[in-house]
């Protein structure tokens, strides 16, 4: 059953993350504001795709590198979909900002999966 959950919630993400990432700027979502300071706005890229990473990760335990490529994927895919919407620009320190922040994610989920206890079957 918590597979299922963490299925469920990994696509969530995705989808927010799409829609944030696609929607015109006055739609997109806003942590602080439309007006807010640009390492506000890397901070968000940042954090959003390391909770997917995070949650790649503890779907896929002990695989960084089977976990990473779907995060950098998803990451590059919707940078490059930005060029199809007249009022988002794709940029490549963007794309550098979101896969970082997914190889953390996923990179700290592995740490803390390393201090759990395994469960046997």
């Amino acid at each position: 059953m918590p597979q299922k959950k963490l299925i469920a919630a990994t696509v969530i993400c995705i989808i927010l993350i799409a829609y944030a990432t696609l929607t015109k700027l006055a739609g997109r979502p806003a942590l602080v504001g439309h007006h807010e300071a640009y390492w506000i706005v890397v901070i968000e890229r940042f954090s959003a795709y390391g909770l997917l990473g995070c949650l790649l990760a503890f779907l896929l335990p002990g695989r960084i590198f089977v976990a990473s490529v779907p995060v950098a994927l998803v990451a590059v895919l919707l940078e490059a979909l930005q060029v199809l919407i007249p009022s988002r620009d794709a940029e490549i320190f963007d794309v550098i900002q979101k896969v970082a922040g997914g190889i953390t994610g996923v990179l700290l989920a592995q740490t803390i999966l390393g201090f759990l206890p395994r469960v046997t079957r």
